[in-house]
């Protein structure tokens, strides 16, 4: 146990200090900074962010307010705006439009705009015509919606009158409907009730399910081809033959395996740590609340489950990259003899990407028990709220077996293909090897 935790750790400090591994991570990471953050710099080049108004989206906006003759509204468009948590704009009263101070305000960019109330647009309203006057640019989606649902409630109380109903049943009134949908099944010839299932599924999960099979294909593929390389290159170096004095065959496999496991343990936490960190700056909040996606939203079991199948499909993989590379005994030839389990991978994820608009089929639903595309089918099932729990710990026993049937499988070639020099050994010369030990 001692020698394996010597591996592992030999292996981990190796692959982590290289220069290839920190250019690849720095440079990832750097491309998902650039990428979260490209609407911002879009907008700042249109003169949308910091430039112009200096104001970000997310910073209160000083806004005159000329009430006219309609004071009580105007009052009531500032009470609401008070009770705001977090408010996208600041009133300023005005008396009138052409008042020196306000213009002198407009002039200076200590205003970005104003909103004037008027006579009502057709006989026999009673509530005002209210227009806003911004300069240089269209309102916020935050102020637009602030005076909207602000004049609403003033609309109501206006209607109905105060004492007839409470703030909170003001505020219900004035609240949009909201309709979701769902699909019905088809009622049984028997005459069964019709039964009905959900199909609501927040956008914000459907780019979470996105990045998580990018990001299993990316890692497994890059640790498996680091696993294979690495095992080759001992080999061909003939270093192979001075390793197996000190250390069991067995024990340098799974070592390599687990300690390259951790450096792509450590390259996600980095790229986790790099989205959280964007997520949190203010302009990417003002972008995703103007976008509908509310972060509450996402489905926590889709992350944790996510943990699980990605270390259950990188060990499944990681086997037969290191039995491949095993028996393989120049690094010129490691990308044609890694090339069906680069297949399967490539099959795995385009699976999953090409099918997430359609997770009830039967292709997807036989492919959530395959070990080798289960790791995305599954991961896109949960995501999209379509697997049942039997299903996932189902699914989860079968990875499980296949990773203990395929792990005694590749330590068997593992123990004899590394000591096997020359041409690659027929599946007849292999087999004949591995009779030789039991495992």
């Amino acid at each position: 146990m001692n020698r394996l935790g010597t591996v592992i750790g030999f292996t981990f400090r190796q692959k982590a200090r290289t220069k290839s591994f920190i250019i690849t991570t720095l440079v990832l990471a750097l491309l998902i900074t650039l990428g979260m953050n490209l609407p911002y710099i879009i907008s700042l080049f249109k003169g949308e962010g910091a430039g112009g108004s200096n104001t970000t989206a997310t910073e209160h906006q000083r806004l005159g307010l000329i009430a006219g003759n309609q004071t009580e509204v105007a009052r009531q468009l500032e009470q609401f705006t008070k009770v705001q948590s977090n408010p996208a704009a600041v009133w300023v009263r005005y008396d009138s439009v052409q008042a020196p101070a306000m213009q002198q305000a407009l002039k200076n960019g200590k205003l970005q705009g104003y909103v004037q109330f008027t006579e009502p647009a057709a006989k026999g309203d009673t509530f005002p015509k209210v227009e806003y006057v911004s300069v240089e640019k269209k309102p916020s989606p935050a102020v637009t919606t602030l005076v909207q649902t602000g004049l609403q409630e003033a609309k109501v109380k206006a209607i109905v009158g105060d004492k007839s109903l409470t703030s909170d049943q003001i505020r219900e009134i004035s609240t949009p409907v909201i309709v979701d949908s769902r699909e019905v099944d088809s009622p049984s010839e028997g005459g069964g009730t019709v039964g009905t299932k959900e199909k609501e599924t927040s956008t914000i999960n459907y780019g979470l399910v996105y990045v998580l099979m990018i990001l299993f294909f990316t890692s497994s593929m890059m640790t498996g081809n680091m696993i294979a390389a690495e095992v080759t290159s001992e080999k061909s170096s003939r270093i192979m033959e001075i390793l197996i004095t000190s250390v069991s065959p067995l024990t340098q496999m799974f070592g390599k395996i687990i300690g390259i496991f951790l450096v792509g343990l450590l390259q996600i936490a980095v790229f986790a740590a790099v989205v959280c960190a964007n997520l949190m700056l203010p302009h990417n909040n003002a972008i995703l609340s103007s976008a509908g996606l509310d972060l509450s939203q996402l489905n926590i079991a889709v992350l944790g489950y996510g943990l699980i199948f990605y270390i259950l499909g990188y060990f499944l993989y990681a086997v037969l990259f290191a039995a491949v590379g095993s028996i393989v005994s120049r690094t010129e030839e490691l990308g044609q003899a890694i090339m069906p389990i680069t297949v399967l991978s490539l099959a795995a994820f385009y699976i999953g990407i090409f099918n997430i608009a359609a997770p009830d089929t039967i292709f997807i639903k036989v492919a959530g028990y395959i070990p080798f595309f289960s790791p995305t089918v599954m991961l896109l099932r949960i995501g999209l709220e379509r697997a049942s729990l039997l299903e996932i710990w189902l699914s989860l026993a079968i990875l499980f077996a296949s990773i203990l049937f395929f792990g005694w499988l590749a330590a068997k070639i593992y123990r004899t293909g590394v000591l096997m020099y020359g041409k690659r050994p027929s599946f007849k010369e292999l087999r004949k090897a591995m009779k030789a030990y039991k495992i």
